[in-house]
């Protein structure tokens, strides 16, 4: 038995991240539809800004930079364990969203919403990458150093937050670009803040693990892709309550202003 360091290379950090980013914006651009609408409307797009953060950004991020991490022997996923820790990010950042997203005017209801969101949807988060890590399946016996476990939930705890009140507050392309950004950042920090806890000691003698990443990853691209397809379609094709009464006010204005020039005029 040896201990090995992992390999993350170069290009896998820098594609986690991205899909962190992309993941984030979606999010956010659908929080943004989600406060502008009531009802049904705002559920809905809540439910997407939840599998959009939760399931393409924090998740989709966290396998695409397991998936191009070399650990010093084959590695396959258990996929009933792989899609529960989907599963996890998607409800703790939905439970987060509903309550940040349903407070109040004083700064006491605008300030603990976000506490407690944060909080529950950061300690969810480190629960889905250690729920994903215990996924993997390896010939080696897999240890933690509990310090940088428990700083990987703070730094967690504290991106979550971050987060969260992005949603309550981003608006528009540019704010939503440089949030998305600032956001990737705090998720790639966490996930590799993890896996820099990770400790690894192969077994040579162990039987060779059959590794299942070229599935997983076509998958995930696949998955991955036509979502954001089908996201970024719904948010130009579909408009918030807010502008459908402002395109119903200036639709009124304009048939009240046709009909007095018409009554002027006979």
């Amino acid at each position: 038995m040896f201990s090995s360091r992992m390999d993350m290379g170069t290009f896998t950090p820098i594609t986690a991240y991205l899909v962190a980013c992309l993941g984030s914006a979606l999010g956010l651009l659908s929080s943004e539809r989600a406060r502008n609408s009531i009802g049904a409307s705002r559920n809905w797009w809540l439910t997407v800004a939840a599998v959009s953060i939760g399931g393409l950004g924090i998740w989709g991020m966290h396998f695409t930079a397991m998936l191009g991490t070399w650990m010093g022997a084959n590695v396959a996923y258990d996929i009933p364990t792989t899609l529960l820790s989907m599963v996890v990010a998607i409800v703790v950042v939905g439970i987060g969203l509903f309550l940040v997203l349903r407070q109040g005017d004083s700064d006491d209801e605008r300030i603990w919403p976000l506490a407690a969101g944060g909080l529950v949807t950061g300690v969810g988060v480190a629960a889905m990458h250690y729920t994903g890590m215990s996924a993997i399946v390896i010939s080696a016996e897999v240890t933690y150093d509990p310090v940088t476990v428990v700083l990987s939930v703070v730094i967690a705890v504290v991106a979550a937050t971050a987060a969260l009140w992005f949603t309550t507050k981003v608006s528009g392309p540019l704010a939503v670009l440089c949030a998305s950004l600032v956001m990737g950042f705090a998720v790639t920090g966490m996930h590799y803040t993890g896996m820099h806890a990770m400790n690894i000691t192969v077994n040579q003698r162990a039987s060779v693990i059959v590794g299942n990443s070229e599935d997983l990853i076509t998958s995930l691209i696949i998955g991955s892709a036509g979502f954001s397809v089908i996201i970024v379609f719904l948010l130009a094709l579909t408009s918030s309550d807010e502008e459908r009464r402002e395109e119903a006010e200036v639709l009124d204005r304009v048939l009240r202003r046709t009909e007095s020039r018409w009554h002027s005029r006979g």
